[in-house]
């Protein structure tokens, strides 16, 4: 069984991190979705906020599982038997950065691979800082999340009004 892993802050998950966990998903046996918690880093969505909607996210692939973890992803893999990093890339000044990253992971630990995947043509322009970005200025994120998310966002704005 390929066990794979798809790291990252998710805050808050977007249609392109459905995109690449649905790539992934029919690539590997199980993908683990894991939310990267720092506590030293202000998150505009609580980890448990977060777990529960990537949960929902991602509630109809069966074979992914949500977790989170503190440290590095190498180490996180490495000890839930994880053999492979997924990374989705959306342009050109991405894939150097994954790169780089893949690089290092490697060095940390050699027995780990990373899978990068590729953003579909829909998805190449958004990130979760986008879509922060567009929220925090009144604008419409419908088409750019799960409806999971959409509707979390519509209760915030409904209980400050």
């Amino acid at each position: 069984m390929t066990i794979a892993l798809f790291a990252g802050s998710f805050d808050p998950i977007t249609n392109g991190h459905l995109d690449i966990i649905n790539s992934a998903s029919k690539i590997f046996d199980k993908v683990v979705v894991a939310v990267a918690f720092n506590p030293n880093k202000k998150s505009f969505i609580p980890l448990e906020k977060r777990l529960e909607l990537i949960k929902c996210a991602t509630s109809g692939i069966l074979n992914v599982e949500v977790d989170f973890y503190e440290g590095l992803t190498v180490d996180y893999a490495s000890k839930h038997g994880i053999q492979v990093l997924i990374r989705g890339v959306r342009s050109i000044l991405d894939f150097d950065y994954e790169m780089n990253l893949a690089n290092m992971n490697k060095k940390l630990n050699p027995n780990i691979s990373t899978c990068v995947l590729f953003a579909s043509l829909e998805n190449q322009s958004l990130s979760s800082s986008a879509v922060k970005e567009i929220l925090l200025n009144n604008g419409d994120i419908k088409a750019f999340v799960p409806s999971c998310v959409y509707e979390y966002f519509l209760k915030q704005i409904n209980e400050i009004n």
